[in-house]
């Protein structure tokens, strides 16, 4: 198909589509002159990729790493997880004491030599943040934090497709950055569930502390 065809299949417009091209996420297509070049459904399907990373908050240069990934993949799946950690995790403004992420780390059942640092460094700026903010997580709520992080991430592993290395680099990569996202959605969705059955929904009054 032509890039116009492409466009109209992929509803993705012609200049965004030129814009990928040039900023190396979308590869080249077949050229059949020196101003034409003919596309296929691997370039429809990375533009699905693309658009669905970025929809997500990912950057343009961390997108690029991601599908770079999916071309040229690493020896395995903790490297893999590794790309798909970069591209999710915040950058610190700054150094930060990371010895209390490193606490939850540990608890989570890591050793502590085996933590990427960019990782560690994500973690203590959201335990940084919530200090900033003067909120403390209660530590019986933190406890389910860590049970339930590890829990999802047994599952998630588990789950990785054993029987296709493609597949399993599009699991790992994409169903980590795609499906934090969703994660969220379902943690309010669930708030809002147990809130009502706890306090009797939307017209309830707020919850007073017991008289002494």
């Amino acid at each position: 198909m032509r890039i116009s065809e492409l466009a109209a299949a992929s509803e993705v417009p012609v200049a965004t589509i030129k814009y990928y091209l040039r900023e190396r996420l979308l590869p080249e297509g077949e050229r059949t002159s020196a101003t034409q070049a003919r596309y296929g459904d691997a370039h429809l399907s990375r533009l699905r990729v693309i658009r669905a990373l970025l929809t997500a908050g990912v950057s343009i240069a961390e997108t690029r790493n991601v599908v770079a990934a999916l071309d040229a993949p690493p020896p395995g799946p903790y490297d893999l997880l590794g790309v798909a950690h970069a591209a999710v995790t915040p950058r610190p403004a700054g150094p930060l004491d990371t010895t209390r992420a490193l606490e939850l780390y540990e608890r989570l059942g890591g050793a502590a030599d085996q933590c990427d640092p960019g990782l560690l460094a994500g973690l203590a700026q959201a335990l940084d943040t919530l200090e900033r903010a003067g909120f403390t997580v209660p530590p019986e709520v933190l406890d389910r934090y860590v049970e339930a992080a590890r829990r999802i991430a047994e599952a998630e592993i588990d789950g990785i497709p054993a029987d296709s290395p493609e597949l399993a680099v599009q699991y790992i990569v994409l169903g980590t950055v795609l499906s934090e996202p969703l994660i969220l959605a379902l943690r309010r969705a669930a708030q809002q569930v147990v809130s009502s059955a706890r306090f009797g929904g939307p017209d309830a009054a707020m919850p007073t502390a017991p008289t002494v």
